[in-house]
């Protein structure tokens, strides 16, 4: 196979912190070498790589030491645009060291970069009218009254029978700024780290970008810039092995290979929850709409098995 083939890969951000016991940072770099492994097996059998990650705990933590240091030390507040900049750089980071160290232990070429992303959104998108976007940790029902003492503002929303978390706007995006830098470097035989929790949500004005307090999908962003650069396979990483139907109900039923169309009528029917699964196969349904050649849904686990052994769930045309 030639390296002419382009692979987009989307990390979770909460495959990166395995349970409450291991979420530092130590520990999330360790989840981020078993993650790196999987990605290498997939340049080794000979694609060019572009790594997509989820955001949210990351953001959250960095949300909630900002608030600690206002409260005890008049330090000011943390934008949630600027908290979405800095989780690409550190988790970015951690990707690019660990899929290089994985690359120079098997004898390969390395070069893996981030690109700190921003993505353009309209300032009218009626997201930021209907906030329903997941970031931060997850509490449990007996929290709620504290944290609505401590946050007025905040809206919570029960996320698919695991706890309750902050919800905030999440407009659709429209354009990847940085999209010519990211082709560039790919044609330079670089692997690349980009669109990180999303991307970073701008709108322009005349003719000048401002970050906007919002958080974008990052699987539509990962599926934006996967058709962006005619990529071949989408993979995207979630909590499960399969995408299933009649999800936690005594006949679900999980997916291994599912046509575009058939995936398509699951989606109308309401199958798949906006706030987890949703994003994840409208991203899908918009690449295979748009020339992609196959999207492979699974866990980070099963990653390397789902692109050459035929796990996980595939959708394809």
């Amino acid at each position: 196979m030639s390296e002419d083939r382009l692979a987009v890969i989307a990390i979770g951000g909460n495959s990166l912190i395995k349970d409450a016991r291991h979420q530092s940072v130590e520990d999330q770099y360790q989840a981020v070498c078993e993650v790196a492994a999987h990605i290498a097996n997939v340049i080794e059998r000979g694609y060019r790589v572009v790594v997509t990650h989820g955001n949210g705990p990351q953001v959250g933590f960095i949300l909630n030491r900002s608030e600690v240091a206002r409260k005890y030390a008049g330090i000011h507040i943390i934008p949630i645009v600027t908290a979405v900049a800095d989780t690409q750089g550190s988790i970015g980071y951690g990707l690019q060291q660990a899929i290089d160290n994985e690359l120079r232990r098997r004898g390969r070429a390395t070069g893996t970069v981030t690109v700190v992303t921003q993505i353009l959104v309209d300032k009218d998108d009626p997201g930021f009218r209907e906030p329903q976007k997941f970031i931060g940790e997850f509490y449990t029902e007996h929290d709620l009254p504290q944290l609505k003492k401590q946050h007025p503002n905040w809206i919570m929303k029960a996320d698919s029978g695991r706890g309750w978390r902050r919800v905030v706007a999440s407009p659709k995006p429209v354009r990847i700024v940085e999209l010519d830098a990211v082709r560039a470097l790919l044609k330079q035989g670089f692997h690349v780290v980009a669109a990180g929790g999303g991307g970073i949500p701008v709108i322009e004005e005349e003719g000048r970008l401002r970050g906007v307090p919002a958080v974008i999908d990052k699987d539509l962003a990962t599926a934006m810039l996967a058709q962006g650069l005619g990529a071949h396979l989408l993979c995207i990483s979630t909590a499960v092995e399969q995408v299933a139907i009649q999800f936690g109900k005594p006949d679900q039923k999980n997916l291994g290979v599912v046509a575009l169309a058939e995936m398509e009528r699951y989606m109308r029917d309401g199958q798949f929850p906006p706030g987890s699964m949703g994003p994840k196969v409208e991203g899908a349904i918009a690449f295979l709409k748009n020339g992609g050649e196959e999207v492979i849904i699974t866990n980070p686990a099963n990653l390397t098995d789902a692109v050459f052994n035929g796990k996980g769930t595939h959708i394809v045309p």
